[in-house]
């Protein structure tokens, strides 16, 4: 698990958009997983951790408190390591995202799962996983757009 460790910090991190709740994700699943380690640990460990991530933090998104506290003043911001480079512009619009197309675009796209395997992670249907990846790809294309220059890109091509 060490090995993989970054790739499970950087999959809380797009799933929560904050360093420390990441930090916090892959704790607490690593926690609920070691029970279970005698059996899992022959199989798929990784795939384990990441189902209960992923559910983890479907849970903790449905709170109604999550323990913000108002400040005047923001804190300074934390350099995150989250087992490689992370764009803070990506981060910040998959935290916008619904919950369950964040959680499909990030396993679909981030981890690179196939869509069978994201269905099996979310108990949803492929259907689900499709729709959910192509909602959450729109909404993030529009986000990240580039402003128009007057020349053609791939995101937004000249008519």
């Amino acid at each position: 698990m060490r090995a993989r460790s970054g790739a499970l910090l950087r999959t809380a991190y797009f799933l929560t958009g904050d360093a420390a709740l990441a930090h916090d994700l892959l704790q607490e699943s690593l926690v609920r997983t070691w029970p279970h380690w005698p059996r899992i640990a022959s199989g798929a460990p990784e795939a384990y951790v990441r189902t209960v991530m992923t559910r983890l933090q479907g849970s903790w998104s449905r709170r109604k408190w999550r323990g913000e506290v108002p400040t005047e003043r923001l804190p300074e911001r934390i350099a995150h390591d989250a087992g490689g480079e992370v764009d803070d512009e990506l981060a910040w619009a998959l935290a916008h995202l619904p919950v369950r197309q964040r959680q499909v675009v990030v396993l679909r796209y981030a981890d690179d799962l196939p869509v069978e395997e994201v269905a099996r992670i979310l108990r949803c249907s492929p259907g689900t996983v499709k729709s959910q990846a192509s909602r959450g790809l729109a909404t993030l294309r529009a986000t990240l757009r580039p402003a128009p220059t007057g020349g053609a890109s791939c995101l937004n091509p000249a008519t």
